[in-house]
């Protein structure tokens, strides 16, 4: 039975192990979608320490733009798909299309649509960005407020719903 599973958190509080442990209680093949793109060493690293964390059941589907379509024809052979990470996503379209608000979040409403009608659980990890500062710079702070309507989108459409703060899961819906 598909589900749609929003797992939020901040940086480093536990969100991604979390949501790796729901994914592996699901039967069956598991499809990590990683949205990541890997310009550095540092990045490469963290990639790798990802992929060592996860067993032989992981399938992994790396993409930083259009995950969602590329999904469709592989998703009916999984027991659960993962996806880490979506604030990653957002500011990968964000800055491919040249800080095109608007082009950004047709391209998320339209790869998002694609997701609710499928018959797997669906986790989402993405980060909790409002609790922080203020950001100093206008483009920071029009990413900020991005990635927070597409959390309340993300929100308003999951079945269930997770923040996770210092390694401990809360459920919120």
């Amino acid at each position: 039975m598909g589900k749609l599973i929003l797992i939020t958190g901040g940086t480093r509080s536990g969100k991604s192990h979390f949501a790796q442990m729901q994914a592996e209680k699901c039967a069956g093949k598991l499809l990590y979608v990683a949205t990541a793109a890997t310009h550095d060493d540092e990045m490469r690293e963290r990639v790798r320490l990802h992929q060592n964390a996860r067993g032989a059941r992981w399938e992994t589907l790396e993409e930083p733009y259009r995950w969602p379509e590329q999904l469709l024809p592989v998703v009916d052979k999984q027991g659960a798909v993962l996806v880490d990470c979506i604030t990653l996503w957002l500011s990968n379209l964000f800055f491919r299309y040249e800080e095109d608000v608007d082009r950004v979040r047709h391209e998320v409403t339209q790869g998002l649509t694609l997701l609710k009608p499928l018959d797997v659980p669906v986790l989402l990890v993405t980060n909790e960005v409002g609790s922080g500062i203020v950001p100093d710079n206008r483009l920071a702070r029009i990413f900020r407020d991005l990635a927070g309507e597409v959390n309340q989108q993300l929100g308003m459409l999951a079945d269930e719903a997770w923040l996770v703060v210092a390694g401990l899961p809360l459920r919120l819906k």
